[in-house]
């Protein structure tokens, strides 16, 4: 308990799946949180669980990576609620499946503007109150697609690839500028949440095939390395991308 008191954390997609994961675990480690999320209903029904547990926790925005200036209000927002901002993470997604023939231009637009450039925005907005607050962590979310070739996520694992790119140029800028910020990103495997029942469920498949490889990890393995990536124990991780597959890359 307590390895982020104090710290102040922005969780992106944070209604469901991986993002939820990791906005209950910052809470519960002791951060305050603001979660944000185009699901509102389940955005702010998580919120009040949060509350209900820690009050004054969590609170929840609606908002769509997308739109730049929704960034500038959602920070600000938490600045004025919280005080601070110390942590960023990156998590909102989606995914479509499409292979570099079937994919539309809109598809991959669409994986672009949520996941490459909802980051790029993200980053760009957090900075400075980070900066400002005396310093911290910026988390991305990526994904063993940066690594692997999955031709039915193509416009997926484009934007994941952009994600592994961006989050290596932040952590160098923002060290050269001596903002005393890290940026890392983090590369999951097949992680049970939703998106992935689905994507799954799509492709004419079940759950159960996972287990014919490394298995299905669970959102909490995920949520205990951004708390570990929030915290001030990984100050000297920078710049990383983090593997959390079961050893799938390396097979």
């Amino acid at each position: 308990m307590g390895r982020v008191a104090g710290k102040v954390a922005l969780v992106t997609g944070a209604a469901v799946g991986l993002g939820r994961a990791d906005a209950v675990a910052l809470v519960r480690e002791g951060a305050r949180v603001c979660l944000t999320d185009i699901n509102q209903e389940a955005g702010e029904a998580l919120a009040a669980e949060l509350n209900a547990a820690t009050p004054g926790s969590a609170f929840f925005l609606r908002q769509d990576v997308r739109d730049e200036a929704q960034w500038a209000t959602v920070v600000a927002e938490v600045v004025r609620r919280f005080g601070a901002l110390h942590v960023l993470v990156n998590n909102a997604g989606v995914v479509v499946i499409g292979t570099p023939e079937s994919t539309t231009l809109e598809q991959f637009r669409f994986h672009q503007a949520v996941m490459s450039e909802g980051v790029f925005l993200g980053c760009k907005a957090a900075m400075p109150a980070i900066r400002d607050s005396g310093g911290g962590s910026i988390i991305n979310m990526s994904s063993v697609a940066s690594h692997l070739g999955y031709p039915v996520f193509f416009a997926y694992s484009a934007a994941k690839g952009a994600v592994r790119a961006m989050s290596k140029a932040i952590a160098v800028h923002c060290q050269m500028n001596k903002y005393n910020i890290r940026c890392n990103s983090i590369h999951a495997g097949a992680m049970h949440t939703p998106m992935v029942e689905t994507a799954t469920k799509e492709l004419g498949m079940t759950m159960d095939m996972y287990e014919a490889g490394p298995g299905l990890g669970k959102p909490e393995d995920v949520a205990n390395l951004v708390v570990f990536l929030a915290s001030d124990e990984s100050r000297f991780i920078n710049g990383a991308e983090l593997l959390i597959d079961n050893a799938l890359v390396v097979q």
